[in-house]
């Protein structure tokens, strides 16, 4: 049971974390394309939060874990940081891109060192093919 209470705080936490970057990007993204791509995702990322906290809620009574205020902090400066003096839209999809694939990485870590139920595993799988398949629409705008 401890194993899934972490992974799905691992989910959530990722979940979030793609949530607030997406949003802010498409906070300051000018091609049509890119923002529409950045709702779609946005909505996925909601939908994947939504079902997280689901599945958690058999397992503990308060929510997952989510991204701390520091880390959201630390977030957002990056990002700003990153788009100062470029907020091209080859800049925000290569910015995108390198989230998707930290993303890739910790869900395929989950997937590989985590004894886990069912319900959660698909959970992991689901992050992990969102991170991906995200990861290959967004090449188009690099």
């Amino acid at each position: 049971m401890e194993n899934n209470i972490k992974a799905l705080n691992e989910l959530s936490k990722g979940a979030h974390m793609g949530l607030d970057a997406v949003k802010f990007i498409l906070d300051i993204a000018k091609d049509e394309g890119l923002r529409s791509f950045l709702k779609t995702n946005q909505e996925k990322y909601q939908n994947l939060i939504e079902k997280i906290d689901k599945v958690y809620s058999k397992y503990r009574s308060e929510e997952p874990q989510k991204t701390n205020t520091m880390n959201k902090v630390m977030t957002w400066y990056t990002l700003k940081l990153k788009t100062i003096t470029d907020h091209t839209t080859s800049k925000l999809a290569e910015i995108l891109f390198q989230g998707f694939n930290m993303g890739i990485s910790e869900g395929r870590k989950l997937l590989n060192h985590k004894e886990v139920d069912r319900s959660v595993n698909e959970l992991i799988e689901e992050y992990v093919t969102l991170q991906e398949e995200s990861a290959k629409r967004v090449k188009k705008f690099l």
